[in-house]
């Protein structure tokens, strides 16, 4: 518990100064190192540590506060929360566990997940001349279905849910601090901009999968986020760590649950092989 109590305070700490040692040493920038206050909130430390005094406002904190909340847990099902689970049904240490999580998150259809919405929308901004015209966005997203723009995989970021069909709650919470946020930092059009995509993104889905009228998706909670991020002016760079910032709440719950079970059992998934059984080639004969 002592460890775990020890990760969730640091993790904001470590996360602003690793980013600052980044800027220095990769970007030839001023190394500011700014250490927390105790009368800060997790949020403000974090945007006074990133940006400096005076440089964000009351809304900054509350919608970063707001997204740490939003982020902190999410079941024990989600990628990273049940790799933590995994790796601590062995009984290793507190930080192999945590790396395990941080490692999972890191990919790009996770914790990375609201870049590549972000990088999306900005190749959006580029290709699409209108932003106001359905017609311009629904082939763009077709493209990105087709697997003819973007990055080619298919996939339209920030759509869709493995749990989550009629709606994402966190997505919603979000998405109306972020409306406020638009309002404020005079970026207005590019969220109109981003409610439309919403709406069409998940009916150009629906229509391109051939889905009936029963079935739904709707966007994830990463689809707003990077905008909020950004808007408030922090780097991309640490877009994913903040999701980890957040979670680190949720893995360490999650570990001192798995190491309390009675049982002690190790988690060890069942997989089924579903294909035909195959007759053995000699290597020597294999092509």
């Amino acid at each position: 518990i002592h460890q775990s109590i020890n990760l969730i305070a640091k993790f904001p700490t470590i996360i602003a100064l690793a980013y600052q040692v980044l800027r220095h040493d990769q970007q030839g920038r001023s190394l500011h190192v700014r250490h927390p206050y105790e009368n800060y909130s997790v949020a403000e430390n974090f945007l006074y540590m990133m940006k400096g005094p005076g440089k964000y406002t009351e809304l900054d904190v509350k919608i970063l506060d707001l997204a740490l909340i939003l982020h902190a847990d999410h079941g024990g099902g989600n990628n990273s929360t049940f790799s933590v689970r995994v790796t601590s049904s062995t009984e290793t240490d507190t930080y192999s566990a945590v790396a395990a999580g941080i490692g999972s998150l890191k990919g790009p259809l996770h914790g990375g997940a609201n870049v590549k919405v972000n990088g999306m929308l900005a190749d959006m901004k580029k290709n699409i001349k209108d932003w106001k015209d359905v017609g311009e966005i629904d082939a763009y997203l077709t493209q990105v279905l087709n697997k003819e723009a973007y990055d080619k995989t298919g996939l339209i970021y920030g759509i869709g849910h493995a749990v989550y069909t009629i709606s994402d709650p966190r997505a919603g919470l979000l998405k109306e601090m972020a409306r406020e946020l638009a309002k404020e930092k005079g970026r207005e059009n590019e969220f109109a901009f981003m409610e439309l995509i919403e709406e069409r993104g998940v009916e150009v889905f629906l229509n391109y999968k051939k889905q009936g009228a029963k079935q739904r998706t709707c966007i994830n909670v990463d689809y707003y986020s990077g905008f909020v991020y950004d808007a408030i002016g922090l780097p991309e760079e640490v877009f994913t760590p903040i999701f980890a910032m957040a979670r680190i709440v949720g893995w360490t719950a999650h570990r001192i649950e798995e190491l309390n079970f009675s049982s002690k059992r190790i988690i060890r998934p069942a997989y089924k092989n579903v294909r035909p059984l195959q007759d053995f080639i000699p290597m020597k004969d294999r092509t």
